[in-house]
C-alpha cells in the first residue's frame, strides 16, 4: 500500500510540475481542477517541489524588448582545472550582470562555456575584452557563436515547455 501511495505522489509531482512549467500564474484551484486532485492536495505537492525541484519562478522575456539584442555563446578551454579556478570562475561570473549561465562541460574542443546577454556590438566587445583580460593566463582558444536577438531566424524559441513534451514523448 505504501509503495503504491509513494508511485501514485511521484505520478501527481511529475504532473504538477508539468503544470507549473505550461503556466505557473495558475492557482492551487485551477491547477487542481485541471489534474483531477484536491487543491489542498495541489498545495502540498506545490510546497514539495519548490523544496526540491523549482529553483525559480521567473517568465521569459522578450529580449530585445528589454534593449538586449546580442545573445553571445562562449567557448574556451581551461589550461588547467584545478579548484581555485572553480572558485574564481563562481565569483567572477556572479560579479557579471550579463552572465545568463557559465558551466563546465565538453565539447567543440572546449571545457567551459558562457552564455551572455548584450545590447549591441560594442557591449558584447567590451565585455569580452574585459573576459580575456581577467581569464586570458587561465583560459586558451577563446571562441564565440554571436545571435541577434530581434534579426536571427529562431527555429524554436527557448521555453522550458520543450520538457513537458518530452516527457509525454518519452512516457508514450
Amino acid at each position: 500500500m505504501k509503495e503504491l501511495r509513494r508511485r501514485t505522489q511521484c505520478a501527481n509531482l511529475t504532473k504538477l510540475l508539468f503544470a507549473l512549467i505550461k503556466n505557473s500564474k495558475r492557482s492551487d484551484r485551477e491547477l487542481a481542477r485541471a489534474l483531477q486532485l484536491s487543491q489542498p492536495t495541489v498545495t502540498r505537492l506545490r510546497k514539495i517541489l519548490e523544496k526540491e525541484a523549482i529553483e525559480q519562478y521567473t517568465v521569459i522575456p522578450n529580449l530585445s524588448y528589454l534593449g538586449f539584442n546580442l545573445v553571445s555563446f562562449t567557448f574556451s578551454s581551461t589550461k588547467e582545472l584545478v579548484h581555485p579556478l572553480l572558485v574564481k570562475g563562481k565569483k567572477w561570473a556572479a560579479e557579471q550582470p550579463s552572465i545568463m549561465f557559465a558551466s563546465t562541460g565538453q565539447g567543440m574542443d572546449a571545457d567551459t562555456v558562457m552564455v551572455s546577454l548584450h545590447k549591441d556590438y560594442e557591449d558584447f566587445a567590451k565585455f569580452y575584452q574585459d573576459f580575456r583580460r581577467d581569464w586570458g593566463d587561465s583560459l586558451e582558444n577563446f571562441r564565440t557563436f554571436l545571435v541577434s536577438a530581434k534579426g536571427s531566424l529562431q527555429l524554436k524559441a527557448l521555453s522550458p515547455n520543450c520538457l513537458v513534451e518530452s516527457y509525454a514523448k518519452e512516457e508514450a
